[in-house]
């Protein structure tokens, strides 16, 4: 997909006077600190912004939220511009699509391989090792002044989507970014207890009860767990505390797939899929109407838990085999 340069879009972004900035819907880190550092910036320059959501933030991002993020559509009339972040298709944002659309001009930055060109300008670099790389790069070109709260927003989009500098896609860029985020006084420690160490009870219960179902296949390559709507009733977990589980089942030892499927609603389900050094989830998510990383995919299933666990694990079966 043809990308435009960080300039380009900067251009875009100064001569607007009002921004929206939409993260995908169950914002994990990488949306929500993306979008933040965005929204924070372009308000230091003098343009009125937002960020746009339509589902509640997790608890352990909401120390990013300093007025930036609402529910209301009509804060901003028609926005001169809107940006969506960590997206790859208006699929990911679904209800606040006609929203998007409705700016004069629409921008995408994102990293994901799969992303669809649906934006009049975008950003798209799948060798990022999360959006907010991009939004830094794009702030910076901006000529924004940086501090702390950008800073802190762009080691939440950094360390969560890197697995905390474990994953295959952490580069030499993220602790140069790193670096320049120290310089600038970012808290590290801070940080990081508000994201990894701020959590309910009921997280723990519904990891608990998604791990009560592992299930080890493939010849101990495949692994595969799953939640009910029931199991997020019994427990009183709210959606976002599932956020963990996949990177919990992908940690087993000699497992190469992870999967875990998640019910939504009756007859819908939420498939995470992770792959550890040769796999590429990426193919079986796009196969099933999805899309994502090699080594970080899903897709959603219009079918029961039961279905969908059938389901993977043939794909994964077949990805196993082709090793």
């Amino acid at each position: 997909m043809a990308n435009n340069t960080f300039k380009e879009i900067a251009e875009v972004l100064l001569k607007a006077k009002s921004v929206l900035v939409y993260p995908h819907i169950n914002a994990d880190g990488d949306a929500a600190g993306s979008a933040a550092a965005l929204c924070h910036a372009l308000r230091k320059m003098g343009k009125t912004s937002y960020v746009l959501i339509e589902d509640r933030l997790p608890d352990n991002l909401r120390f990013m939220d300093k007025g930036y993020f609402t529910f209301d559509p009509s804060v901003i009339e028609r926005p001169d511009v809107s940006v969506c972040v960590d997206c790859g298709d208006p699929g990911r944002f679904p209800g606040r699509k006609k929203k998007f659309l409705s700016a004069e001009t629409t921008v995408c930055v994102d990293h994901h391989q799969t992303t669809e060109k649906f934006c009049d300008y975008s950003m798209v670099d799948p060798a990022a090792a999360a959006t907010g790389e991009l939004v830094f790069a794009l702030i910076k070109e901006m000529g924004a002044e940086l501090d702390v709260e950008t800073g802190e927003a762009i080691f939440t989009a950094l360390t969560t989507d890197t697995g905390n500098f474990r994953y295959s896609n952490t580069t030499k860029n993220c602790f140069l970014i790193m670096a320049q985020l120290c310089d600038l006084g970012v808290d590290i420690n801070k940080v990081s207890v508000e994201i990894y160490e701020n959590e309910r009870p009921q997280k723990l219960m519904i990891n608990t009860r998604a791990l009560s179902t592992l299930e080890i296949f493939g010849g101990g390559k495949g692994a595969i767990a799953f939640l009910t709507l029931e199991d997020m009733k019994e427990t009183g977990a709210e959606p976002f505390e599932t956020e963990g589980i996949i990177q919990n089942i992908r940690s087993l030892s000699g497992v190469e797939y992870a999967a875990f499927v998640k019910e939504k609603e009756p007859g819908v389900v939420r498939v995470s899929l992770r792959a550890k050094r040769r796999g590429n989830v990426a193919a079986i998510a796009q196969e099933l109407g999805g899309g994502g990383h090699v080594k970080a995919a899903g897709c959603t299933l219009n079918m029961t838990a039961e279905e969908a666990v059938n389901l993977i694990k043939a794909k994964i079966n077949e990805a196993i085999e082709a090793i």
